[in-house]
């Protein structure tokens, strides 16, 4: 964690050192292979991090976390598609804690510049930066990043165990390995002569795989189609497993009662639950008390009947006090200028408008509350956690029981939902000291719904007030100031303990970096500091701008008098290609003239986010009982599409969660607390509300793009603007219950 520190000190160095001979970390340290961490067992050969031959077939090692999203189906498939084996023989196993498991993508993100930008030559830039992770055991899953992430490193590795496993055959059969071919997980000779990959386990022993060309996409028989789901078998049959599955001998159950103000806890009177039959043990935490019990709802009944006075916040007390403060930051000087364009100080003629808009604090309200399992012997630990970044977490629980990081173990399991959340190290930090209190025994500790909304880090409320100029149909001056919380200091903060230096790009995401041709743009990002907890939720900065940005632009097409698709392809048809490609196509799906029947309302929506440009329209409808949403088409442009099934439901789903932050979801604080606690009052949307979606996937991009946060930050929009087609309100804050009677 040190190291990790101090790099994060000096990220202003990594663009130009890493690239220009690489001074400050070595070109050499950042390209050489990382240790395979799997070890072998008896009649059995780990090829490289990724493949893993035993008897029984092959293990292909995902290196990163399956949360729903489909990850480990298209890793698999990556491997596979080289590596010749048959889908129906595929295990897959998530990866340990380990270096050959970093992610080479998230650091080249820190290099200045809007991504849809990016030349060759920048994009190799930020690839070989990228590999500054590796020297960070930087293992996470989040920000769209798997698939450009994997999508060279898993086809190497399973076609480099593929010309392993033929060195091996044609040692046992006499003949060139030039000589073989491998289809169905088996190796085939010239005679037709068959061996099964598992018969070459023990004969791999001493073969060094060798590095060989990848195949042509046009050969591809896994990549670019719709594959079964490796996850789903286990899920629709309830053999899956997730933390909250976990079960050893002799376990007991724990929960946790935190402190909801962050700040700490004054004194408590715990003299109730103890006396309750089967409460084991109650721990105090410093900032709160964990329960252990013979089972979970006696553990939470027992923590409930614990009296505990929580120490006030350090932040203003109730929402209306924290809007305000937020507010009160854009009176300051700027702290970023990612984006400034022209002048827009300057003398332009044409009709102004001006506007400012809100969205609130939001919680994650993953499926599975925060959950993990410890097993604490004195001198290891070992720990079972869906989490979405297992070198931190390992690091981080090991240094909480003091131990050090050689001494535990880390499962990762599947994820009930992670949205970033569970890239945080408290709940399973938690377990880990729990166990510690009581060693030697198994420990399951799974929170309340309402611990877990209640412990959040939240998507920060941001205000942000826009002044543009419309001219002959056209914008052509954006002046936007953008306040909020910084969700990449508080993050940073957090799990490293310092603040890199330079702008917060991850703050005017979604604003500062859209496709926009427009002569005097610029957006001004205005920190608020403010204590409340935050953290990355499903597309960060991009879910907030997004909407804010692409609303004013909604609003500027209606006071040029132009078409609002027609007003927005223009805009980018003159800056991005692959941008006016989706906002052309998603018109052409929907259909779309700009004119719609009185009780219909459409909204168009566009935005750049994780390297993918998406477009959406949704079609909205008054039905006498109340506004529903009819149907929402998207188009999205990722380059490249490994598994149209796959990145169609993230598009879908991405819409899903940006909709039902939209229509109805709301964190507000009293008395330094979250007054939500569970669905009944913090609601996502229903099946009964969802729309019929229409998906188009285009390949034009020059790069890939992500897939899994794309979808969201149109979708808010999108709603938006449809709602203002049907009634000519204009909603400039959220959520839309407020302004308008939507079908929840």
């Amino acid at each position: 964690m040190g190291r990790l520190k101090t790099i994060a000190r000096r990220t202003f160095l990594i663009g130009s050192a890493a690239i220009v001979g690489g001074a400050a970390f070595g070109i050499y340290q950042i390209n050489k292979d990382a240790p395979n961490p799997l070890v072998a067992g008896d009649g059995e050969a780990t090829l490289n991090p990724f493949v893993l031959i035993t008897r029984d077939g092959v293990t292909l090692i995902a290196p990163r976390a399956e949360m729903g999203q489909g990850v480990q189906t298209t890793l698999a498939a990556l491997a596979a598609e080289e590596l010749d084996v048959a889908w129906e023989d595929i295990t897959v196993l998530h990866g340990p804690p380990a270096q050959a498991y970093y992610n080479s993508v998230f650091l080249g993100m820190a290099i200045p510049g809007a991504h849809y930008k990016d030349t060759p030559f920048k994009h190799a830039m930020r690839e070989q930066v990228g590999k500054v992770g590796k020297l960070l055991d930087l293992q996470a899953t989040g920000g769209s990043t798997s698939m450009k992430d994997f999508y060279e490193r898993m086809r190497h590795a399973g076609a480099s165990a593929r010309e392993a496993l033929k060195l091996a055959a044609a040692e046992r059969l006499g003949v060139p390995a030039s000589d073989l071919r491998t289809e169905n997980s088996t190796v085939i000779a010239p005679d037709g002569t068959t061996i099964a990959y598992s018969d070459l386990a023990e004969a791999l022993a001493g073969i060094t795989p060798p590095d060989v060309a990848l195949r042509d996409p046009a050969t591809w028989k896994y990549l670019g189609k719709s594959m079964p789901r490796l996850d789903m078998v286990g899920k629709v049959t309830g053999t899956a497993k997730f933390a909250t599955d976990t079960r050893l001998d002799g376990m007991k159950f724990a929960t946790v009662r935190m402190s909801p103000t962050r700040a700490g806890m004054d004194s408590y009177d715990d003299s109730a639950a103890r006396d309750m039959d089967g409460v084991e043990a109650i721990v105090d935490l410093g900032d709160g008390i964990a329960v252990i019990a013979s089972n979970t709802w006696l553990a939470m009944q027992a923590a409930d009947a614990v009296d505990i006075t929580w120490t006030p916040a350090n932040y203003p007390a109730d929402t209306e006090g924290l809007r305000a403060a937020i507010a009160a930051s854009l009176d300051e000087d700027a702290d970023s200028m990612v984006r400034d364009d022209g002048d827009v100080t300057s003398a332009v003629e044409g009709t102004e408008i001006a506007a400012e808009y809100y969205v609130p604090w939001l919680a994650h309200a993953t499926m599975e509350p925060m959950s993990a399992t410890a097993l604490y012997t004195g001198d290891k630990l070992e720990v079972w956690s869906g989490n979405q970044a297992p070198t931190m977490i390992r690091d981080a629980c090991a240094k909480a029981v003091g131990l050090t990081p050689e001494q535990v173990t880390l499962h990762t399991t599947y994820l009930g939902g992670g949205f970033g959340r569970r890239g945080e190290m408290d709940f399973s930090v938690l377990a880990a000291r729990i166990a510690a209190a009581m060693p030697d025994t198994p420990i399951r500790m799974i929170w309340s719904r309402e611990e877990d909304m209640r412990r959040d880090f939240y998507r920060p409320a941001a205000i942000a007030q826009f002044r543009g100029v419309v001219q002959d149909g056209k914008a052509v001056l954006v002046d936007g100031k953008v306040a909020a919380p910084s969700v990449f200091h508080s993050s940073s903060l957090r799990q490293t303990g310092a603040v890199p230096p330079g702008p917060d790009r991850l703050h005017v995401e979604g604003a500062a970096d859209q496709p926009y041709a427009i002569p005097h743009f610029r957006i001004a990002g205005h920190l608020t500091n403010i204590d409340v907890p935050i953290g990355f939720w499903r597309s960060v900065g991009a879910s907030i701008n997004g909407f804010m940005l692409d609303t004013f632009i909604d609003e500027m097409a209606h006071a040029a008098g132009t078409d609002p698709l027609q007003f927005r392809l223009d805009l980018a048809r003159a800056e991005h290609a692959p941008s006016a490609g989706v906002i052309e196509a998603v018109g052409e799906m929907a259909g779309w003239t700009g004119q719609t029947p009185a009780n219909i309302g459409r909204g168009v929506a566009f935005s750049f986010s994780f390297g993918t440009p998406v477009a959406q329209v949704v079609e909205v409808e008054d039905t006498g009982r109340g506004i529903s949403i009819n149907k929402c088409w998207i188009a999205a442009d990722l380059g490249t599409v490994l598994d149209p099934s796959i990145v169609e439901a993230q598009m879908t789903s991405g819409a899903i969660y940006g909709f039902s932050a939209a229509m109805q979801e709301e964190i507000t604080f009293a008395d330094g607390m979250v007054e939500q606690g569970n669905f009944y009052d913090y609601d996502a949307m229903r099946m009964h509300t969802v729309p019929e979606f229409e998906v188009r996937l285009l390949e034009t991009n020059p790069f890939m793009g992500g897939a899994g946060e794309p979808g969201t930050p149109p979708s808010m929009p999108a709603l938006g603007n449809a709602l203002f087609d049907l009634t000519g309100t204009r909603a400039r804050e959220l959520p839309l219950i407020k302004t308008f009677d939507l079908i929840l």
